[in-house]
């Protein structure tokens, strides 16, 4: 079974909460048993999480030898330019090892998304800007340490793709069982 799931902001990647934590568990969400989540979003992330019963899927989609992607898309505050997103692109350096080459761009048009709860911090005299990376690897926090190096903060973060499987048009905090067609899409096997 491969489950496609919407995770909303605030909710952990795991069934089991921890101790004094403020966040919210997958077992909110009346998922089949023995089901595990295949990678991790941050309680602070949204977007595409995989869940499975079957073990073959971890090595698949989580081995950055394998180059299977993840898109995610990015608010971070003010506009970086082309220079810095092509230094995103190259890789950068973070705790003394670089991370791997990734495609980043600037999202046009900017994509209007459903507000957050709560929403995201708003800056009157500071613009953001939306930017998509598309990754095949997921370090601890990445995409915001990655950002952060170019001077661009992340306020909002939003994973839309795995392989070829698009979040949409998965409600905040629905799921479904997807079917061989959407498999294949996951596994990188056709083309949506």
């Amino acid at each position: 079974m491969l489950i496609a799931f919407h995770k909303p902001y605030g909710f952990l990647s795991q069934f089991t909460p921890e101790p004094g934590s403020r966040w919210g568990t997958l077992a909110s969400f009346g998922f089949p048993p023995r089901v595990y989540p295949i990678g991790r979003l941050d309680a602070d992330s949204e977007g595409l999480l995989l869940l499975s019963d079957e073990p073959a899927w971890n090595a698949r989609l989580l081995q950055p030898s394998k180059g299977h992607v993840r898109e995610y898309w990015a608010l971070v505050e003010r506009v970086p330019t082309p220079e810095s997103l092509r230094t995103l692109s190259q890789g950068v350096v973070l705790g003394g090892q670089r991370t791997l080459p990734c495609k980043a761009r600037k999202l046009e048009p900017q994509p209007t998304l459903p507000p957050r709860d709560p929403p995201v911090r708003v800056r009157k005299t500071v613009e953001d800007c939306w930017i998509s990376l598309e990754l095949v690897e997921g370090k601890y926090h990445q995409v915001r340490k990655m950002t952060a190096f170019i001077g661009h903060p992340t306020l909002r973060l939003v994973r839309v793709r795995i392989g070829a499987l698009e979040l949409e048009p998965l409600s905040r905090g629905a799921w479904r069982e997807l079917d061989a067609r959407e498999r294949d899409l996951v596994a990188g096997k056709c083309s949506p």
